[in-house]
């Protein structure tokens, strides 16, 4: 039976058909993205001529290691396709993400995208998002009022914290809180809901971005489209 990295890996290596001579690839994050990184590396060390604008410092780092040309939107301010994984793909291919913590620079980097390209095991595809919990991103000083408007809004927002117990820190130095929201039936507007308070950077909805999903189960990787 297929594993569920293996399916990671297989979706990864679907997505290089994505990726053309020239491009500038936005590198996503995470499990999935990693198993990108890697391939995308083989494909540079063989000869593919492409420049990587990171998610994160842990994909930049990666890319770097594996030889691939690294640069930011000073260079460049359009990115020909992005890959990164998700935490849930739901209906038109609306996501939550930021699982790894990276849900801003990931936002980022989508944003400028002319095509954004999640790969993903078939376990991520759901009916309504929600189960999976939403991050989102709040300036240190504002999370003790951020949390509590969220709470007042029914999302459950709970502190997140580092393996080893202390305050998780994204790469931009904020907080992160997790909204048990439960399965969305109008994500949208739970999504302008948490950008309207104060203090919040970025929420992990990524709604009407996505252009396709690549999704492996044990039959093959199948393409979704909004």
């Amino acid at each position: 039976m297929q594993s569920v990295d293996d399916a990671k890996v297989k979706a990864a290596r679907k997505s290089l058909e994505f990726v053309e001579e020239g491009m500038v690839v936005g590198l996503g994050s995470g499990s999935t993205a990693t198993h990108f990184i890697r391939l995308l590396g083989e494909r540079v060390k063989a000869g593919l001529k492409v420049r990587g604008i990171a998610s994160s410092r842990a994909s930049e780092d990666l890319a770097v290691s594996l030889g691939i040309p690294v640069i930011d939107f000073r260079s460049v301010q359009t990115i020909d396709v992005a890959i990164d994984g998700a935490d849930e793909v739901g209906p038109h291919l609306a996501l939550i993400k930021g699982g790894g913590g990276a849900l801003l620079r990931e936002k980022i980097v989508a944003s400028a995208a002319k095509q954004f390209v999640i790969v993903a095991d078939a376990s991520k595809v759901v009916a309504l998002l929600g189960k999976f919990p939403v991050p989102v991103e709040v300036i240190q000083l504002a999370e003790p009022l951020v949390s509590r408007r969220l709470t007042d809004l029914g999302l459950h927002p709970t502190r997140r914290h580092a393996k080893d117990g202390s305050d998780y820190i994204t790469d931009e130095g904020n907080f992160i809180l997790d909204c048990a929201c439960g399965e969305m039936a109008d994500p949208a507007k739970v999504a302008a809901e948490i950008r309207a308070i104060v203090g919040v950077v970025e929420h992990g909805l990524f709604l009407n971005m996505a252009t396709a999903a690549l999704v492996a189960d044990g039959s093959g990787v199948r393409k979704l489209a909004r």
